[in-house]
C-alpha cells in the first residue's frame, strides 16, 4: 500500500459591501458574521480542502471544474469537494488535517461541528479530521480580520 498526501490552501477577503450572502466555513454556518467575498458560497475551508484532495490525484478541480458549476447555478462548495472526490479512486483518503487563520469570528466553538460536517462528506471517521484555529498573533491580512486562510493537508491510500 502506498501513501499520496495532497496540500491545499485558500484564501478569501471579507466583504467590504455586505451581500447578505451567509458566512459558511467547514460547511457550518456562521450567524451574523460578515461573508466572504466570491462567486460561490467562498467556503474557504471547504476550497483548502479540494486543492488537497487534487493534490493526490492531480485533476485540478478548483478553477475550471468549479467556475463551470458556479456559473450553472452550483455555489454550494460541498459540491466542488464531492467533484474532487470523482477523480481519488482508486486511492481512499485516510485522514484530512485543516488549519484556519483568522482573528474573525471566533471558530473555536464551531470546530466540532466543521468536523463533523467534513467527516460525514468525506466518508471518514471523525477522529480521522482535524480542525484546528489561530489568529497568527495578528501578523498576517487574516490575523487583523481581512479574511481568512485555510490550509488543509489529505492524506490518501493508494492500494
Amino acid at each position: 500500500m502506498k501513501v499520496a498526501t495532497g496540500l491545499g490552501q485558500d484564501s478569501h477577503r471579507f466583504e467590504s459591501a455586505p451581500s447578505g450572502k451567509p458566512l459558511k466555513i467547514g460547511g457550518v454556518l456562521f450567524e451574523g458574521a460578515p461573508a466572504l467575498e466570491g462567486n460561490s458560497d467562498a467556503d474557504v475551508l471547504m476550497h483548502a480542502l479540494v486543492n488537497a484532495i487534487s493534490g493526490v490525484h492531480g485533476v485540478v478541480v478548483l478553477g475550471p471544474v468549479t467556475d463551470a458549476l458556479c456559473q450553472a447555478g452550483v455555489t454550494d462548495s460541498a459540491e466542488y469537494v464531492k467533484e474532487a472526490l470523482k477523480h481519488l479512486a482508486p486511492a481512499r483518503l485516510s485522514h484530512v488535517s485543516c488549519s484556519l487563520e483568522c482573528s474573525r469570528p471566533k471558530v473555536g466553538p464551531q470546530i466540532e461541528a466543521m468536523r463533523r460536517n467534513l467527516a460525514a462528506l468525506l466518508g471518514l471517521a471523525e477522529r480521522h479530521v482535524a480542525v484546528t484555529a489561530h489568529s497568527g498573533e495578528g501578523l498576517s491580512a487574516y490575523g487583523r480580520g481581512e479574511g481568512i486562510l485555510a490550509t488543509v493537508i489529505a492524506t490518501a491510500e493508494i492500494p
